[in-house]
């Protein structure tokens, strides 16, 4: 189903070349949503709908120029194209309508989807919400299921024409536990590009038995000792640090404005050699994967940092505009709403020959940092402030006491230089990451690493 008409999206194009614009493009989106929330073992925030835009970028050298609607009348489309040009303040030169061809590019398998009615979906959940309540100490148990399938169509006045449909899945797991005065609480949250068919793969019991584990090991544990010490970050959601203190650095979105501290570092070393970081959009399955970008371009895989030498940034059109670097198919934005920019996909660590013990054994006394939580970051420095969820001490190379109210605190780029050990239980993990294009499903991930020093702030 084409979403909007070829002639349209000529004539609007024609339109903005005739402002004086360099470059023009229009994205079209029609998303489908579904979403519920399962809290007090009853359905709630039960919601569906359809989204539907169009958004015109026009570019003139380095203005960049956007506007957006959900009309599909040729009057309004073309308000907004001239109104987008009123500021560009100059007449072009084009005469002719441009003829588009398709881009073909090699679509990214996900996982299939099969159709089934919201009682089979809500009591699927009743029965997770059931399972997850056997222990007296589970005072609630939420679940919040969302699916959207997104259509997109992206012409531009190259003659681009492309199109793609992308499938989003995902159910969070959160549970919590109390006891008298002590609460804990674990977070789950697995996603992926594809259907129903990925819920029906998870292995409930193990990520119950898992929440459970987490939660009550956190439960009564004393607070964590605060000073500077050796940490173990362990695999998956542990990526998250990677992402937000150091990946974003590495997006032209930050480098064209100088605002990275790596924007002149290109072929530089910036990390321990121990290290390579990938982003690769092209991940068979992965919530962070697409076979084009919000621009047309096909998705790829991108070399980051290799043996600790920088060797690329994420960049999207406005990017190579600014700054000269390559386009690596990571123009990314929510939705039609939105102008794109260059956006993260599947980020992560490359697995490295330690095992855990190995890495845990290294270290005389330290900080083992089993599961991650959220934080927050100063982008322009990388600064940042993580907390972790699940974390024990380590005494003479050896796991031993847990601890809660753990938090890492440092800079991306000190971060980078102290990762001397890098393990090889590599593993992935859904979240969502928010920026000047909006909120977009990534992935993070990595294997467990050492970093030789952090500061580790707690209560004790």
């Amino acid at each position: 189903m084409q979403l909007l008409e070829t002639k349209l999206a000529q004539d609007i194009i024609f339109q903005g070349l005739a402002m004086g614009a360099s470059f023009v493009e229009v994205f079209v989106e029609r998303t489908e949503t579904e979403g519920m929330v399962l809290r007090n073992s009853r359905a709630e925030d039960a919601q569906s709908g359809v989204i539907f835009g169009i958004g015109i970028r026009l570019i003139c050298d380095e203005q960049s120029l956007y506007g957006y609607t959900n009309s599909t009348e040729r009057e309004e489309l073309l308000r907004i194209t001239k109104l987008l040009g009123t500021r560009i303040g100059k007449l072009g030169l084009s005469s002719k309508p441009v003829n588009f061809e398709k881009v073909s590019y090699p679509k990214i398998p996900t996982i299939a989807d099969q159709e089934v009615d919201a009682k089979y979906k809500l009591n699927f959940f009743k029965n997770i919400d059931q399972q997850f309540r056997t222990d007296p100490k589970v005072s609630q148990v939420i679940l919040s299921f969302t699916k959207k399938k997104q259509m997109i169509e992206v012409y531009n006045s190259l003659g681009m024409y492309a199109t793609e449909e992308r499938p989003y899945i995902r159910l969070m797991h959160r549970m919590v536990l109390k006891d008298g005065s002590f609460q804990s609480e674990a977070h789950h949250g697995p996603g992926s590009i594809g259907g129903w068919s990925f819920i029906e793969s998870l292995d409930i019991r193990e990520i119950g038995e898992a929440l459970l584990k987490q939660a009550k090991t956190t439960l009564y544990a004393p607070p964590c000792p605060a000073g500077k010490m050796p940490v173990v970050i362990d695999n998956g959601f542990g990526g998250v640090i990677f992402h937000e203190a150091c990946g974003h650095l590495l997006e032209t979105t930050s480098v064209e404005k100088k605002a990275s501290v790596f924007w002149d570092k290109m072929g530089e070393k910036i990390a321990h050699s121990a290290l390579t970081a990938i982003d690769d959009g092209t991940l068979a399955g992965e919530w962070g994967s697409l076979s084009i970008d919000d621009e047309g371009m096909p998705t790829e895989k991108t070399t980051l940092i290799q043996d600790g030498i920088l060797k690329t940034f994420l960049c999207d059109r406005m990017g190579e505009i600014k700054t000269g670097h390559r386009r690596t198919g990571s123009g990314r934005r929510q939705s039609y709403k939105f102008a794109p920019a260059s956006r993260m996909r599947n980020t992560f660590i490359e697995k490295g020959p330690h095992s855990l013990n190995e890495i845990i054994g290294s270290i005389p006394h330290g900080l083992y940092a089993k599961k991650m939580g959220g934080g927050s970051v100063d982008p322009s420095t990388g600064e940042f402030n993580f907390s972790v969820q699940e974390a024990y001490l380590i005494k003479d190379g050896k796991i031993t006491t847990p601890v809660k109210s753990a938090t890492l605190i440092g800079t991306g780029p000190e971060v980078m230089s102290k990762i001397s050990m890098v393990g090889n239980n590599f593993s992935l993990m859904a979240g969502m990451c928010g920026s000047v294009s909006g909120s977009i499903p990534t992935t993070v991930g990595q294997p467990c690493i050492k970093v030789d020093e952090i500061l580790v702030g707690g209560e004790a």
